[in-house]
């Protein structure tokens, strides 16, 4: 019973430290962002530059130069690679998308050079940018019937004209919102005005909350702040009205609707705040983030404004179908991910992962999946481990892992794709991320080049033999 108990607490401790921390500033733009692509960008725009049809050497590179410049994790980059996927994209540049944008992005990177060093930053790119145009080539190469066939009738419908000067301003506008809600920059974070305000019960409340949801840097559990219950409750608020503000915005616009964009800039401008519990009360601290939020937020209005009335009820179905489709997963993976945690010690890992053998760099694998962190928290947890003695070998496998692969997108990347795709996806990534680690590793226990060379020489070649097989297998017609 205690331990059902425990279990029970820490999938709660899990799911509430991450509605408080992580969902509104970068996965409610990021919701908006997709339906703008699904409604209001041309299905000819994308087919054109990411389509199964266009050239390899446009719509690979485009695919990861899309995903570097998103600070995103593997649950906020599932809606967008659901929007592109869904007009028209083929899967190998959306997967490279998918896998490049979670591992490659620009702070990701820069992080992990001032966090790790210059050598780990540089394998993890060369790494990223080379797995993951790598899987999605080898994807697009085993379904590339089904894919065919998805082109096929998404082009039938598709139509010639390009984007528009103000989709182009208006998607913009939301991706600069989701760059100013996650990035860490020196004039986001510099504080314009701080307000104190008496309340002697906030350090009484702030100390009941870190007994019931405390903090471990070791498991990644963030803990639950002040301000983090009153998010997660604005949040229940925005999931009551948008019910029939967004969810019925087919019919027409209705009071609800007004309410629920209301309700939602207002909860990103309040969660952009800085709120931090002193002894005589909360400290409301106003950066530039909070004006950048503000600012933006309301820049969105007016460009909404210049689009035809039926456009932005697209633009809103399209983006409460997305969260119909993916937030209730990513609440029972996020709250799966608290309850595995608990029963996952992370010595055992330590002790396993102190040389460069396979077992090690699969447990980096391992650990990166169950051990979900959101977007670059993976690298002081690598920074730490690497400390405790993990060898750099499973610790690059962790980091090629970890913000690719979750419970909770792969849960996302099944329903988006389907079951066949999503784990020959998930096979894939762990494969390359074991990989990585053990050619790496190699490279810094002093293994000659040309050794490892012919290794990977011999496991391209053995890739090459696999994706014709399977190739072959999956266009075998089936009995009815």
């Amino acid at each position: 019973m205690d331990i059902l108990l425990t279990a029970l607490q820490g999938g709660m401790a899990s799911l509430a430290s991450y509605l408080a921390a992580h969902v509104l500033l970068c996965l409610v733009p990021a919701f908006f962002i997709a339906g703008a692509l699904s409604a209001l960008v041309p299905q000819q725009s994308i087919i054109r530059f990411l389509g199964p049809d266009a050239p390899k050497w446009i719509s690979y590179p485009a695919a990861a130069g899309a995903g570097s410049l998103l600070a995103v994790c593997s649950c906020t980059v599932q809606p967008l690679f659901a929007g592109i996927y869904k007009k028209g994209a083929g899967l190998g540049p959306a997967i490279t998308f998918l896998f490049f944008a979670p591992a490659g992005n620009i702070l990701a990177l820069s992080y992990t050079g001032v966090a790790l060093g210059a050598d780990f930053a540089i394998a993890r790119i060369v790494l990223a940018l080379s797995f993951g145009i790598g899987i999605g080539l080898i994807m697009a190469s085993i379904f590339r019937a089904d894919d065919v066939a998805r082109s096929a009738d998404t082009q039938a419908f598709a139509a010639g004209e390009g984007i528009s000067g103000n989709t182009w301003r208006f998607l913009g506008t939301l991706v600069a919102l989701l760059l100013a809600g996650t990035l860490k920059l020196d004039f986001l974070q510099t504080s314009l005005l701080q307000i104190n305000l008496p309340w002697l019960g906030a350090p009484i409340m702030q100390a009941t909350l870190d007994r019931w949801v405390p903090v471990d840097a070791a498991t990644g559990a963030e803990g639950l702040s002040l301000q983090g219950v009153l998010l997660i409750t604005l949040l229940g608020g925005i999931g009551a009205v948008a019910w029939q503000g967004l969810g019925k915005i087919e019919n027409g616009y209705n009071r609800m609707t007004s309410l629920s964009l209301l309700l939602i800039a207002a909860t990103l401008l309040f969660a952009a705040l800085g709120i931090q519990v002193q002894e005589s009360g909360l400290r409301l601290n106003i950066s530039g983030r909070t004006l950048a939020v503000a600012l933006l937020c309301a820049a969105l209005y007016p460009l909404a404004r210049r689009f035809e009335a039926w456009d932005v009820q697209q633009w809103l179905w399209e983006t409460w179908r997305f969260v119909k489709q993916i937030f209730p997963l990513l609440i029972v993976g996020v709250f799966l991910v608290g309850v595995i945690r608990v029963f996952i010690q992370p010595a055992w890992i330590q002790a396993i992962a102190g040389s460069n053998t396979v077992l090690a760099n699969l447990a980096g694998v391992v650990f990166g999946v169950f051990m979900y962190f959101p977007t670059l928290v993976e690298v002081p947890i690598a920074k730490m481990f690497l400390s405790l003695g993990m060898h750099p070998g499973p610790l690059i496998a962790y980091l090629m892992a970890d913000p690719e692969l979750s419970l909770q997108s792969i849960l996302i990347t099944t329903a988006i794709i389907g079951k066949l795709r999503a784990w020959t996806y998930v096979g894939l990534v762990a494969l390359f991320s074991t990989l990585a680690g053990l050619t790496y590793g190699a490279w810094v226990d002093g293994t000659s080049i040309l050794v490892l060379a012919a290794y990977l020489a011999g496991f391209i070649g053995l890739i090459i033999g696999l994706i014709i097989g399977s190739t072959h297998w999956l266009s075998r017609p089936r009995p009815h």
